[in-house]
């Protein structure tokens, strides 16, 4: 199966789910979007804490959202 094809396939299964279920996909790949970045900060500064990672993590949201 190529590339396409499966997004093909993809894109019609999206459009055979219900808007909650493509909800839910959206705001939990959104949520490990979110991780992955925390983890890449931490692996920057590592003896930060929660709140700390927190705010360079906020500062990327707020860029993409303007861009």
């Amino acid at each position: 199966m190529t590339a396409e094809v499966a997004l093909d396939k993809q894109i019609a299964r999206y459009r055979q789910m219900k808007g909650e279920e493509r909800l839910s996909i959206a705001l939990n790949l959104h949520e490990m979007a979110c991780d992955i970045a925390r983890e890449g900060i931490r692996h920057q500064h590592p003896r930060a804490d929660a709140a700390t990672i927190e705010q360079p993590l906020q500062a990327r949201i707020k860029l993409l959202r303007e861009a």
